[in-house]
């Protein structure tokens, strides 16, 4: 689906947008370091430039917070279209690495808004488990991130997050100061297509098999620090 006007005008990819990120970036990071005590291992695996899809364990509203810890990076990340309405929230939310997607709407037209932004050169943050789980299992993995990582042929980088759920997990009416932690994995690497053919639906599903593995291994891994 093709950015329409009223996206065009909310997309924030100006100078000024990314000035603005910087700094609520920062002052985000900073608290959340302060207090959650957040660390962060494995920064070297995200790349400094290009496109790829961060991966991550989904437990916590706060998660797309603490996840810009990972990188200095814009990384942007879906949001409800009715969010988009008013201004200057609009701008804002894209500043911030917001795009909007319409509640609603089928699969592949969220799925074409995130290749677009890939095809565009910029990070995508997702969550494949799909929404908020709970506990310290990682639930079956749709393959959206498979799909438009194979698709662009840029990395999947996993990240297991930990301590989000105890500081404010599902019906949670505060924000508990709990030790929070983020495992960032070795980039994944999607199956490459035959003789420029499309990657099969095996291959796919192979691939989703082997995030989610790597999504427990480094959520484990997680939980131990916190």
């Amino acid at each position: 689906m093709p950015m329409t006007t009223f996206d065009s005008k909310a997309l924030g990819k100006g100078r000024t947008g990314y000035v603005v990120y910087l700094i609520v970036r920062n002052l985000l990071v900073l608290w959340s370091r302060i207090y959650f005590r957040l660390s962060c291992s494995g920064r070297e695996h995200v790349p400094k430039k290009g496109a790829y899809v961060m991966a991550a364990v989904h437990r916590s509203n706060l998660d797309i917070i603490v996840i810009a810890a990972t990188t200095t990076r814009r990384q942007r990340y879906m949001g409800k279209e009715t969010l988009w309405r008013k201004q200057p929230f609009n701008w804002l939310l894209s500043a911030l690495g917001g795009f909007p997607v319409t509640r609603g709407t089928v699969d592949r037209v969220a799925l074409q808004r995130c290749l677009d932004v890939v095809k565009g050169g910029e990070p995508l943050v997702l969550y494949p488990e799909g929404t908020r789980l709970s506990g310290p299992t990682v639930g079956p993995l749709f393959e959206g991130v498979s799909y438009v990582a194979s698709k662009c042929s840029v990395p999947i980088i996993p990240v297991g997050i930990a301590g989000t759920e105890r500081a404010m997990g599902k019906g949670s009416k505060g924000v508990r100061p709990c030790r929070v932690h983020l495992e960032i994995g070795p980039p994944i690497m999607p199956p490459v297509a035959v003789d420029g053919g499309r990657v099969s639906r095996a291959a796919m599903h192979a691939l989703t098999e082997q995030l989610r593995d790597e999504l427990q291994r480094l959520f484990d891994v997680a939980q131990s620090k916190v």
